[in-house]
This record gives C-alpha cells, sequence and structure tokens, in this order.
C-alpha cells in the first residue's frame, strides 16, 4: 500500500519592510477628510 506523504510549500516572506509610505498616506488620507468636513461643517454654519 502506498504510503501517503505530505508535500509543504514554503513561502518567502519579506523581511524589514518599510511602511513610512504606507503611513504617510493614512495621513494625508486623514488630514483630507477632517478639513473637508470642517469646511463643509463651516458652510453650513454661515448658511443658517
Amino acid at each position: 500500500m502506498a504510503q501517503p506523504t505530505i508535500q509543504t510549500k514554503k513561502t518567502k516572506v519579506e523581511s524589514k519592510t518599510s511602511l513610512k509610505g504606507t503611513l504617510a498616506s493614512v495621513f494625508l488620507l486623514g488630514f483630507f477628510l477632517i478639513a473637508t468636513w470642517i469646511i463643509v461643517y463651516s458652510v453650513f454654519l454661515i448658511r443658517s
């Protein structure tokens, strides 16, 4: 009878990846969203 064999695949894991660009993008997007909400709210207050 044949013996079952288990094949394992090794995946490459990149070490020491830099996330500085991601952090900067998230901060810029957050700043844009907050600034947009402040502008829209101030227009709402001025017009009412």
